[in-house]
């Protein structure tokens, strides 16, 4: 806050929180606090939109200030970003790994496998979040943003677990379990576990409840109430939906998921 009492980005209130889902991407952009100890199912790249924010890996150690970090899948990290907005994408396996985040930080260095540096963003997620018509070209802006980023690395998935996770992404909410994808690898079902957690970084069912929380958020921001989203999603109740939320984003639903552009 400031000595006016007014944030960085406009007044306390601020433009609503963005999110945007596709087959491949998850985007948001809005104001966060402080989000405990959690673990994504896919590679996530922050950016600041100019204040700095902390960062700490697995719980333990100093808070790394940061303006830009990618941290793989699976890997448990804490945020603290006092109420300042920041931009959160993940990327799923389906459509390029890490290294496709690489070029978008610059003067970086791997912190615990976790990379860490400057952000080459800061304009466009800014414009993102300051313009209240920025869903009509977010789309643009990410394939723009994540063609940037494949040109300029490599995809290392390999392509049986790629398989495996595009019929996780297609399945119903009654997602296949690991013997029954096995096939699709042409590996057995204890190979398939070993190589799916080595390649996505993430367990199969760690990822598999990545993905029913992208379904829940998807509905959520659609218009659905929390309790027909975690339904919808396959979840038992509202209360799983926001235990899981917490434990893969590590703060509560309502702080983001209320009050979202549509």
């Amino acid at each position: 806050m400031t000595g006016t009492g007014r944030r960085l980005y406009g007044e306390a209130a601020g433009p609503r929180p963005l999110w945007r889902l596709d087959a491949g991407r998850t985007l948001f952009v809005g104001p966060l606090d402080y989000n405990a100890p959690h673990e994504h199912g896919a590679p996530v790249f922050l950016s600041s939109l100019g204040a700095p924010f902390g960062l700490r890996l697995d719980g333990a150690g100093e808070w790394l200030s940061c303006h830009a970090a990618m941290v793989p899948a699976g890997r448990v990290h804490e945020l603290q970003v006092g109420g300042e907005p920041i931009a959160v994408l993940y990327v799923e396996p389906t459509l390029a790994g890490a290294h496709v985040f690489t070029p978008l930080l610059a003067d970086s260095e791997e912190i615990g496998g976790a990379l860490v540096g400057r952000s080459n963003i800061i304009p466009l997620v800014r414009a993102l979040y300051e313009d209240d018509a920025s869903l009509g070209w977010t789309d643009a802006a990410l394939d723009d943003l994540l063609a940037f980023g494949g040109a300029r690395s490599r995809r290392t998935i390999d392509p049986r677990i790629a398989r495996v996770a595009a019929a996780l992404a297609q399945a119903s909410d009654a997602a296949p379990d690991l013997s029954a994808l096995a096939p699709i690898a042409n590996l057995s079902a204890s190979r398939l576990r070993r190589l799916f957690a080595e390649e996505i970084g993430a367990s199969f069912s760690r990822y598999r409840a990545w993905l029913r929380m992208r379904r829940a958020i998807d509905a959520v921001i659609a218009g659905g109430n929390f309790t027909a989203a975690a339904h919808e999603a396959g979840f038992a109740d509202q209360a799983h939906f926001a235990h899981d939320f917490r434990r893969t984003f590590g703060a509560p639903a309502s702080r983001s998921l209320t009050g979202v552009r549509r």
